[in-house]
């Protein structure tokens, strides 16, 4: 099968032939549900997700009550790569559904034994693995120094990356915890965007406009981890 036709997500289309057969018969599709809970820190994870459409979000969980995005993962990548290589599989961060599709799921005993088979297997899981971990470092630094204008574009940039559509439904909610800024404050900088014809934004629903607009206004971490999967993972992608 040409490795582009075999799946809508970038992870299992970049495989081999011969790792694809040790997953294939135990994939199946299921609807990512807008703020759906995946698994929450502590629990152990049993499914392993590989996004069609749609962004899965990791998020820190505060003493306070608060929710703080560290990640996000879509069609290019899966989520329980933490949990498939430490020796336990107890989820480090909380995971939602920020934007509403559809992934294959697989237990994630299965996705084990097939990388105990396989060294190229395993040598894949640990590049997006490393991919997202450096994603989580660099949106620690990104939310701790940059504007909420820059840090806004720069999330909404990605999550349209990963989506793979200009039309987003997302809250208000969803945003400030994508940001970890204050509601009120993403208010005012979504509307700004929108004054200056980046973005349409209603009632959770945004649609961008200028791509070329937001890459200019977000910082430059938006670039750094673009770069960084690009070297990771993209090379040895199919396109």
């Amino acid at each position: 099968m040409d490795p582009s036709l075999r799946s809508p997500n970038g992870f299992l289309s970049s495989m081999a032939d011969d790792d694809f057969e040790l997953l294939r018969p135990y994939l199946r599709t299921v609807d990512l549900v807008q703020d759906s809970v995946l698994a929450e820190v502590g629990e152990k994870l049993s499914r392993v997700y590989f996004p069609h459409r749609g962004v899965i979000s990791l998020v820190v969980n505060l003493a306070r009550g608060e929710r703080v995005q560290v990640a996000m993962i879509g069609r290019d990548s899966f989520f329980g790569s933490m949990s498939l290589l430490g020796g336990d599989p107890l989820v480090l961060n909380s995971a939602a559904v920020i934007v509403p599709g559809a992934a294959s799921v697989i237990d994630i005993d299965r996705v084990r034994t097939a990388a105990e088979q396989s060294a190229t297997l395993r040598a894949l899981l640990l590049r997006h693995a490393l991919a997202i971990y450096l994603q989580s470092q660099q949106t620690a630094g990104c939310n701790a120094a940059h504007t909420v204008e820059s840090r806004l574009a720069r999330c909404l940039l990605q999550t349209h990356d990963l989506s793979g559509g200009n039309k987003l439904y997302i809250t208000q909610e969803s945003l400030a915890q994508m940001i970890g800024a204050r509601r009120n404050s993403v208010s005012l900088v979504a509307s700004t965007l929108q004054q200056a014809d980046f973005i349409h934004y209603s009632r959770g629903h945004i649609e961008i406009i200028d791509l070329d607009g937001l890459k200019k206004t977000a910082c430059e971490c938006y670039g750094t981890v673009k770069a960084q999967y690009d070297r990771l993972v993209k090379p040895r992608s199919v396109s």
